[in-house]
């Protein structure tokens, strides 16, 4: 599981790998795509290789290279033999998943997949592209590169960008995965970034990365259980509860009667709750 927060840390970077560990992101991503040149990714790989042994995080995933590149291959092994999590592919398509999971499967079925949704394309084929494995756990949205592509014009409100987070947010619920949107790169801006991740949430995203670890308080807020939805979901399981003790097969709460779709979700708020540290029981 992703979580709420997703840190990017450049795999080049001593100083960022060692203090990591201390960084309050539900989950890390080593970055040996766009944070490392083409002259450093050797030595970025012979850095993580001997970090990951070290990091304790449950959540770590490398970003490797895209498969259009003569790096991607050594990256899928490093991250393979040190033990990551899973793995984040960048301008994903459909057969650029199936041909990682196929090798993935034969070393180890372990490793998620993480597509990296930054094309209008890849936008597109959102559908394929989670369907192309079962190793797919989540989608990431990457607007700056989806705007490029697209010829559009970045901005702080994201309007440009509606329709594809939209889309990405729906797809993932459809089927089941996590959908983690896109960084928001003015790390300074502490009211932009909670607008923007409150934007998101609204949409159905269920957390959001980070490329600067200032940000990761105002997006753990943002996306952890609202106190009052929480408080009510214990309330409708406890119910339930005392309702199959008693052989009821239905109740009701506050004179509102509960059907199971309405359980389901309260089971859900609460478990996610009890994964990230939200409540203890």
């Amino acid at each position: 599981m992703i979580g709420r927060s997703a840190l990017f840390i450049p795999a080049s970077s001593p100083s960022m790998i060692n203090a990591s560990i201390a960084f309050r992101a539900d989950s890390l991503i080593f970055d040996l795509e766009d944070a490392v040149s083409s002259g450093e990714k050797d030595a970025a790989r012979d850095l993580l290789d001997g970090a990951l042994g070290q990091i304790k995080k449950r959540n770590v995933f490398v970003r490797i290279n895209p498969l259009s590149s003569a790096f991607w291959r050594d990256d899928l092994d490093l991250s393979l033999k040190a033990g990551a999590q899973g793995l984040v592919l960048p301008k994903a398509a459909p057969g650029d998943v199936k041909r990682v999971a196929e090798i993935v499967e034969q070393k180890s079925g372990e490793i998620s997949l993480v597509p990296l949704i930054e094309t209008a394309r890849g936008v597109e084929e959102i559908t394929a592209i989670i369907q192309s494995s079962p190793l797919v756990s989540g989608i990431l949205f990457g607007a700056e590169d989806y705007c490029l592509d697209m010829g559009l014009r970045r901005t702080k409100e994201g309007r440009e960008i509606a329709y594809a987070r939209a889309r990405l947010a729906n797809a993932a619920r459809a089927y089941g995965i996590e959908a983690i949107d896109t960084p928001f790169t003015a790390a300074d801006d502490t009211e932009g970034l909670k607008e923007d991740a409150l934007a998101a949430k609204s949409l159905g995203f269920s957390g959001k990365a980070a490329i600067n670890p200032r940000q990761l308080d105002i997006i753990n807020s943002v996306f952890s259980a609202d106190k009052t939805e929480l408080e009510q979901a214990l309330r409708i399981i406890r119910a339930m509860e005392e309702a199959q003790q008693s052989g009821k097969g239905v109740f009701s709460l506050d004179g509102q009667m509960i059907d199971a779709p309405v359980v389901g979700r309260a089971r859900k708020l609460v478990k996610r709750a009890q994964i990230w540290g939200e409540i203890d029981c």
